[in-house]
């Protein structure tokens, strides 16, 4: 656990995370069957699960999905969300004790989470329930930063209005670090581009998704509202925004 406390932040937020954060691109699924052998018979563990988001996107594939998420109110909003799904579970723990057996999983995932995690931690207890041979995937949306007046104007405004949004953008680790992460086992990575089509209502969700945008009450909520507001009546097209990301993959074994 951090100073920043990530198991906690995002417990008022869950009805917008739901609603609003970005799925995962169908070709990251086909890269790993295609490009890493992963197939629809493998045990999946999805660590730092939150709502389901990650889980989806194999369950629609077939695989049966073990979510392991300590923020009790994301984890019910996950097991509410995909509880027609044979294949789910959903299961209270963290990324360095996630309480599965030894040797237990074929396919470690983590999505979105993995910069609130010990890597060091978390990389021992992944070993520990993949079986021999299995392997780890992480992966994350990256949000593009600039390239149009739109991702521009949004990263100045968090800049302005964020709380702690200097302290989370910079833990992300980049491709090197990654690479050293698994070491000897790193099998390969690639990135997608994915978009998200936004209305206004959807835009300001997506804003008060993020655990450093400040809640209701806070004094700079309202402005950071208006702020959003004028930036979207600037760049929308059709009603909408183009609200861009690279999705980033990394896999390899663990041995």
């Amino acid at each position: 656990m951090s100073e920043l406390n990530p198991t906690a932040r995002f417990s008022d937020r869950v009805d917008d995370y739901v609603r609003y954060r970005p799925d995962y691109p169908h070709a990251l699924l086909d890269w790993l069957q295609r490009e890493q052998g992963v197939d629809a018979r493998w045990q999946v563990a999805d660590i730092g699960a939150g709502t389901g988001i990650s889980c989806k996107l194999f369950l629609d594939g077939g695989y049966r999905v073990t979510a392991v998420e300590p923020n009790a109110p994301m984890r019910a909003a996950a097991e509410r969300w995909l509880r027609a799904y044979p294949g789910f579970a959903a299961v209270d723990g963290l990324a360095d004790a996630t309480g599965l057996p030894d040797a237990s999983v074929d396919l470690v995932t983590v999505a979105q989470a993995f910069h609130w995690f010990d890597a060091a931690a978390a990389r021992r207890e992944f070993a520990r329930i993949l079986r021999p041979g299995g392997l780890a995937a992480i992966w994350w949306n990256s949000r593009r930063l600039a390239g149009t007046p739109f991702l521009e104007g949004y990263e100045a405004l968090l800049r302005e209005f964020g709380t702690d949004y200097g302290q989370v953008a910079e833990r992300y680790p980049d491709d090197t670090r990654m690479r050293a992460w698994f070491g000897d086992g790193y099998r390969g990575g690639a990135r997608f581009a994915h978009v998200q089509r936004l209305d206004f209502e959807a835009l300001r969700g997506r804003l008060l998704s993020s655990s450093y945008v400040p809640a209701p009450g806070h004094p700079r909520h309202l402005p950071m509202l208006q702020a959003l507001r004028e930036l979207f009546d600037a760049c929308a097209e059709r009603g909408t925004i183009s609200f861009d990301y690279d999705t980033r993959i990394f896999a390899g074994h663990l041995g």
